[in-house]
């Protein structure tokens, strides 16, 4: 995806009806499933070590014949993907 025209924002609604605004930072597939990685966006008086500020990934599902968002089924699946993530902006950000 190129940033040639900035950031991409989305904005998700939390099961208890908190809406998040996340930026998005790249989209993965693995095991016939795609996910994609966000960055909560930052509020200007927001510090980068709070607890909220962290990788969010969230996974592409359908339902009833439309693509949502969904998180994760497990601990176990959250971390194999993390890694897979971290790996790639990893490798993305060595060839910059």
């Amino acid at each position: 995806m190129s940033e040639e025209f900035g950031p991409e924002f989305l904005t998700v609604t939390d099961e208890d009806g908190n809406e998040l605004v996340l930026e998005y930072v790249d989209t993965l597939e693995h095991n016939g499933q795609t996910y994609s990685a966000f960055f909560p966006a930052m509020e200007e008086d927001s510090d980068e070590e709070d607890a909220d500020y962290g990788l969010v990934i969230l996974k592409t599902i359908v339902v009833d014949g439309e693509e949502m968002l969904s998180t994760l089924d497990s601990d176990e699946e959250l971390e194999t993907v993390y890694e897979l993530f971290a790996e790639q902006l990893y490798d993305e950000e060595d060839s910059e």
